[in-house]
């Protein structure tokens, strides 16, 4: 299994010949992430985890295609039916071939006055999970988690606890859009030296990576 960044927290997943996005947002390439894909995965309603009108045209041109997300998503999509189908936490159902479960309910909180909203992290063949917006640990072990890396809901300290209490061997970064080179390089010198006390490999996700 392949994982590709495309920029942000927008992550595809490729087996073979068959393969699934995560979170095409605003902030992403779309036009390779959703290339061919067989199903869409969305955590959450933000525009950074799910760009509607992209992803609508995706759904009206290819009617095999499923996208999979809180009900909020599905809603907004009602007009696409049996295309569209809600999940919470602690399902079942496969993308692609690929067996999927689902963790936490929640955004993580960015203010008390900020409505919340639900939020659907994504364990990928029990080996890679997607947290989406949130700081849901798995209660189960994990090989590669996506760990978001800057947001208006985490401090580094939190990321850093995060990463930790996940424990999965590999870490890569997303939700990093608005990175620059200054804090690209704290993750570096900062992040990654306090993880890997903890067996944590916090790596660069430039490139595609196997999983």
């Amino acid at each position: 299994m392949q994982l590709t960044k495309f920029r942000h927290s927008c992550v595809r997943f490729d087996e073979g010949d068959r393969s699934f996005v995560v979170d095409p947002g605003a902030f992403s390439d779309l036009d390779a992430a959703l290339d061919g894909v067989e199903a869409i995965l969305i955590t959450h309603e933000h525009f950074d985890h799910i760009d509607t009108d992209r992803v609508s045209k995706a759904l009206r041109d290819d009617s095999r295609l499923r996208l999979f997300g809180p009900q909020g998503v599905v809603d907004s999509l009602a007009e696409f039916g049996e295309q569209v189908e809600a999940v919470g936490p602690d399902q079942s159902f496969e993308a692609a071939g690929l067996p999927i479960k689902t963790f936490g309910h929640q955004h993580a909180v960015i203010h008390p006055l900020v409505p919340f909203i639900a939020n659907v992290g994504y364990l990928v063949a029990d080996k890679v999970f997607h947290p989406g917006d949130s700081f849901t640990v798995p209660p189960t072990p994990v090989e590669t988690v996506l760990l978001p890396s800057m947001a208006p809901w985490a401090k580094l300290s939190e990321i850093v606890d995060y990463a930790v209490a996940v424990r999965a061997p590999r870490a890569f970064p997303i939700h990093d859009a608005l990175v620059n080179d200054l804090y690209d390089g704290i993750l570096g010198n900062v992040l990654k030296p306090l993880v890997a006390r903890y067996g944590v490999d916090f790596g660069a996700f430039d490139e595609p990576v196997d999983a």
